[in-house]
C-alpha cells in the first residue's frame, strides 16, 4: 500500500505500484474514483484517515470502467456503509454480473516480459482475476456532469471497454484505462494506450485518446500521473501505438 499523495487540490491518488484509485475531496465530502483490486480493501480506511476523513464522508463511488482491478472493493462498500456506486452505462451488465470481456488480443505475447508475471501474482493475490458483482449500481452516459464531490463530467472513451469513460474534475482528468503512463505487461513507462491482451478493441482505444479533454494533470489507472498536459500525452501514446 502507498501512503495516499495528493496529484492536484483534494485530489488524492491512493493504492500500490500496480494499481491506482483516488479520493476527490470537495467541501468535506468525498467521491472515490476506481477502487483497485478487491484486497484492496484494507487499504480504503488508513488511507481515509490519512487525508483527514473517514468512510462516513463518502458521497460516491464512480467506476471508469468494469474491469476487476477498478471495480475492487466497491461492493463492500456499498454494502458495508450504503455508498453509491456509480458506473458507465456501456460497462453495467459487467458491474452487476461480474462478466469478464472479451479481449483483442492473447495473453502470450506478453509472457516474454518478467513485469507481466509480477502483475498477474499481484492481481491473482489481491482478488484482481474476478469481477466482484455490484449488487446495486447507477449509470451515468457520456457529456453527463454529476451531482457529486468535484462534479465530475464523463467523456465516453470506448476501447479498453465498451463503455469506458474518462471524468474531468476542473483541471484534473481521472483517466482510468483509457491511457497509462504504466504498460501493465511490459513495464513501458510514459503515455500510451493498455495492452491489447487488456482491450477489447484497441484500434477503438487508439482513437478514443482524441477524446481526452485538455488538463493540467492526468491520474491514470496504472502509473505516476501525467503533468505535462493532455495534448502532449496524447502525442506520445500516438507514437507508441498499439503493444
Amino acid at each position: 500500500m502507498n501512503q495516499p499523495a495528493p496529484i492536484a487540490e483534494g485530489v488524492y491518488r491512493c493504492g500500490t505500484d500496480f494499481v491506482n484509485w483516488y479520493v476527490v475531496e470537495e467541501g468535506g465530502r468525498l467521491t472515490i474514483v476506481d477502487c483497485g483490486a478487491p484486497g484492496y480493501w484494507p487499504q480504503l480506511d488508513p488511507s481515509l484517515e490519512a487525508i483527514g476523513h473517514s468512510r462516513g464522508d463518502i458521497e460516491a463511488v464512480v467506476l471508469t470502467h468494469g474491469d476487476s482491478d477498478h471495480v475492487g472493493f466497491s461492493e463492500r462498500l456499498r454494502s458495508e456503509s450504503g455508498v453509491a456506486v456509480w458506473a458507465p452505462e456501456d460497462d453495467a451488465e459487467m458491474v452487476r454480473e461480474g462478466k469478464i470481456k472479451k479481449t483483442d488480443g492473447s495473453m502470450l505475447p506478453y509472457l516474454r516480459y518478467p513485469f507481466a508475471y509480477r502483475l498477474l501474482f499481484h492481481l491473482a493475490r489481491n482478488g484482481g482475476i474476478r469481477i466482484p458483482a455490484v449488487a446495486n449500481v447507477s449509470t451515468y452516459s457520456d457529456g453527463q456532469r454529476l451531482d457529486l464531490p468535484g462534479r465530475p463530467m464523463a467523456v465516453h472513451t470506448p476501447g479498453h471497454t465498451r463503455g469506458h469513460c474518462v471524468l474531468q474534475f476542473g483541471d484534473v482528468l481521472l483517466a482510468g484505462d483509457a491511457i497509462c503512463t504504466l504498460n501493465q505487461l511490459t513495464g513501458r513507462r510514459g503515455p500510451q494506450v493498455m495492452p491489447k491482451a487488456f482491450d477489447t478493441d484497441a484500434a477503438q482505444a487508439l482513437e478514443s485518446i482524441d477524446r481526452l479533454p485538455d488538463a493540467s494533470v492526468i491520474g491514470v489507472g496504472h502509473g505516476d500521473p501525467w503533468t505535462e498536459g493532455t495534448a502532449t500525452a496524447k502525442e506520445r501514446a500516438r507514437e507508441v501505438g498499439p503493444t
